[in-house]
């Protein structure tokens, strides 16, 4: 299979504009080439393991392999990151020498080719992503960190993160953006399921346009929730339960953190709507149903239509 290296000026994207500025004498693959490289991938190792032995660790390899080029543009970030660092010391030490001049501009284009090399990587990312949600129905999200994806659909961030962020806004006297959480069962994950969840989404983002979506990532009404977010390019927070660090606690501790993120509203659906799914209420999201309350947080239990 061979990808193409160039292509025609009128098919130039943001990304090949960025590559060419570099003018290195190597060419750069096309982000059309990219993106084709990542949905290839992910298409041969989904038709390879399904209907075999493996196909019941597929949702493992295929994650594996996007999570491979997530962390490849984690590690480049670092290396553009220090590539600036010592763009401002020399900028800093400057003395209008040839060497110091010459040492500045090789760490600028250290830098530039950087940037380059971590957006290539979110892009092969990005598509192996999406052709793994098209081909499984499976969302895949970033374990640890921050996700910056190579368009808005792909924004992700900790929750961690997004809570010293707003601290940080607060301090500055800026308001910050407002937060939609939502917990959902793990078994609600029927066409019933998601018609009310997408059906409640959509009724947040009308009440809050700039809405953030705040969840644990948990299997279920929760990944679901995760695939509207990407189709409507709602940026995602993630307070993921850590078993290791709180045993089975981590689900309540998880809520936690997202009340922490100071929510405008609390969207959550216990059980399936589907008879036969519904079984005993999720306790998790019965816990920041009743937090939410607590706090005087807005809190919309997600039902049935007419119930």
């Amino acid at each position: 299979m061979t990808f193409p290296l160039f292509a025609f000026a009128h098919d130039e994207t943001a990304f090949d504009v960025m590559a060419a500025r570099l003018e290195d004498s190597r060419p750069h693959p096309t982000e059309a080439a990219l993106v084709q490289l990542g949905q290839a991938l992910m298409t041969e190792l989904v038709d390879l393991v399904a209907g075999t032995a493996l196909e019941d660790v597929q949702a493992v390899l295929a994650e594996s392999l996007i999570g491979a080029f997530h962390s490849a543009a984690g590690r480049i970030e670092r290396d553009a990151d220090r590539a600036r660092d010592r763009m401002r010391d020399l900028e800093r030490d400057f003395d209008g020498s040839e060497l110091a001049d010459g040492e500045l501009q090789a760490a600028t284009r250290a830098a530039q080719a950087a940037d380059v090399a971590q957006r290539a990587a979110e892009l092969i990312r990005d598509a192996a992503s999406e052709t793994y949600t098209t081909a499984t129905g499976e969302v895949w999200t970033a374990w640890r960190g921050s996700r910056r994806g190579t368009r808005l659909t792909a924004a992700q961030l900790e929750a961690r993160q997004a809570i010293r962020a707003k601290q940080a806004k607060a301090a500055e006297g800026v308001a910050p953006g407002p937060v939609v959480a939502f917990r959902g069962a793990p078994s609600a994950d029927t066409a019933a399921d998601a018609n009310r969840i997408f059906d409640a989404l959509n009724w947040a983002k009308g009440q809050w346009p700039e809405m953030a979506l705040a969840t644990t990532g948990a299997r279920g009404a929760e990944k679901l929730a995760i695939r509207w977010a990407q189709q409507k390019g709602v940026a995602l927070v993630l307070a993921r339960a850590d078993f290791d660090r709180h045993g089975k606690g981590a689900p309540f501790r998880a809520n936690d953190e997202l009340l922490a993120l100071e929510p405008v509203c609390c969207l959550t659906l216990a059980q399936s709507l589907d008879a036969a799914r519904a079984g005993r209420a999720f306790g998790p999201a019965l816990n920041l149903a009743q937090q939410a309350q607590g706090l005087g947080v807005r809190h919309v239990p997600i039902r049935a239509k007419g119930g």
